[in-house]
């Protein structure tokens, strides 16, 4: 749409929407799809890619090492036989939870409205549950538990309120019909909870994973900043890479967000557990306030369940689904994500082109001027060289109408960064670090570029600086070159780059524009 530079209002710009806009020729959000048994092999994986995929998501609540490895085999197989983007891949922890236990030879057990059982943390239960007594796996139930409270079982689909509290354990009132079935996962909502943040089985999965050399950890049921902290520890030294994006689903999670958030690299918004955990109708309530929040921090965030949840069973999506999609995109999300849609679903591909489709469509009717002025206005504290350059970065490529926005990055601190102020144009990382590559499909606009030619070097210390700028042009040369080619750039675009005055990290201070 023209005449956007001129446009400093969202709801005037709003008005100026028409249905027959084209969608963003070039999508700037991700894509995340969780790889189950219907779509872990090479083809369907490089169909994937062609389809939008940009990240890929193992979900470790399911299946073992042995699987989980051959998903990361596929994947990697998958881009060397069809070279492009880099995938990024993303370890989902099973995290901590509370489960029944099994009932007596493996029956369930139907009740009504108004019965009343106990829950117990004895043990001697475990494996002989019955409609007056069943086993939950969490000992501190009756320490942490007050009457009156609500439990969920079985994702909510169960209710009962809490009618009395013994020592190990509590009885409880049915507030519907149901039945009772061996290992449902129970939820406590808006209660303390204090169950560890990494299980053993959690711990065994990130070593796992940081000697697979997966770019990314979804922590699940993350409730306070020191669960982020505990999570860094297990990954140590060899996983110091690894990005942390910490999956709000629970009360705690929702109260404790800012001490999170100042700890973590990135943030989910798990609407499925939350929308159990809070009232549902308080769930978009979190997701625009968890969303905003990263916003203005510079952090990526993953909006996620659900989003297309109808494609399992059927090609097309509900109309409020595709919404849901849309809607996620102008919260300020940087990735969507695909769970049983991708998994499981029948499906998978045609989940993805519209997933794709319709976050292009999203973000074409967004009004940058305004968003950015707003990004920038709300950047609290003393700002460092590299985000003041790269909210220069970004004011020049709509003053000059650039094609696009260069960015030379060894950490990805500054595609992040320029990313954090929502450019309209992409953002052409180009970078040494495969995992750097990788990882930056976390940020909303940025398309890596990975250059493999060795770094220019010299012996003499007057020619230094020379020699830098030589080997800074080659790469800005190449990744032009290379945008060009997929279709980003036409030769003779305004091009905004920006670089450091030398090598290493955080030494981004050089804006330049230049041409195609």
């Amino acid at each position: 749409m023209s005449g956007i530079a001129s446009i400093n209002s969202s709801l005037e710009w709003i008005t100026k929407l028409s249905i027959d806009m084209k969608p963003t020729e070039h999508r700037k959000s991700s894509i995340i799809c969780t790889i189950g048994p219907k779509t872990n092999n090479v083809e369907v994986m490089n169909q994937l890619r062609q389809a939008g995929m940009n990240i890929v998501r193992m979900n470790f609540s399911h299946g073992s090492h042995e699987y989980h490895g051959s998903v990361i085999a596929n994947i990697r197989k998958a881009q060397e036989v069809m070279p492009g983007r880099p995938v990024a891949i993303a370890l989902d922890t099973k995290g901590p939870e509370i489960r029944t236990g099994l009932m007596t030879d493996g029956h369930d057990v139907p009740f009504q409205t108004g019965h009343e059982m106990i829950f117990s943390m004895d043990e001697a239960y475990a494996e002989c549950g019955t409609a007056d007594v069943i086993y939950v796996d969490y000992k501190n139930l009756p320490k942490v538990i007050s009457k009156g409270k609500i439990i969920f079982v079985d994702d909510g689909i169960m209710s009962f309120e809490v009618v009395d509290i013994m020592e190990d354990s509590v009885r409880v009132r049915a507030l519907n019909n149901g039945k009772l079935s061996s290992r449902k996962g129970v939820n406590l909502p808006k209660t303390d909870v204090d169950l560890p943040a990494l299980s053993e089985k959690d711990k065994s999965d990130l070593r796992f994973g940081v000697a697979q050399g997966v770019d990314m950890i979804f922590a699940s049921f993350i409730r306070t900043g020191q669960d982020v902290r505990d999570i860094r520890e297990v990954l140590g030294e060899d996983g110091k890479q690894i990005k942390i994006i910490v999956k709000i689903e629970n009360h705690q999670g929702v109260v404790n967000f800012d001490e999170i958030l100042a700890e973590t690299d990135g943030v989910m918004v798990a609407r499925g557990d939350l929308g159990i955990e809070i009232p549902p109708e308080s769930v978009f309530v979190a997701q625009k306030m968890i969303i905003a929040k990263c916003n203005i921090a510079g952090k990526p965030v993953i909006c996620a369940t659900q989003m297309l949840e109808s494609m399992t069973t059927n090609p097309r999506p509900t109309r409020a689904e595709v919404s849901d999609v849309a809607n996620a995109i102008l919260d300020g999300a940087d990735c969507v994500m695909l769970s049983g849609e991708t998994a499981k679903g029948c499906y998978p591909l045609e989940a993805v082109s519209m997933m794709s489709h319709v976050a292009a469509m999203a973000e074409a009717t967004i009004c940058y001027p305004p968003l950015f002025a707003e990004l920038r206005s709300l950047s609290s504290g003393p700002r460092g060289i590299s985000e003041a350059a790269a909210i220069s970065a970004v004011s020049a490529s709509m003053d000059q109408n650039a094609a696009a926005i260069v960015v030379l990055s060894t950490s990805g601190t500054s595609a992040r960064l320029v990313s954090k102020y929502r450019p309209q144009v992409p953002i052409l990382t180009i970078t040494r670090s495969e995992f750097v590559a990788r990882q930056v499909h976390l940020y909303r606009g940025c398309y890596p570029f990975l250059y493999t030619q060795a770094r220019l070097t010299t012996d003499d210390p007057q020619k230094e600086h020379i020699v830098w700028q030589e080997d800074v042009d080659s790469r800005i040369r190449w990744g032009i070159d290379q945008a060009i080619e997929q279709g980003l750039l036409q030769r003779g675009d305004v091009i905004i780059a920006i670089q450091g005055w030398k090598g290493g990290l955080g030494n981004t201070n050089t804006m330049r524009i230049l041409r195609a």
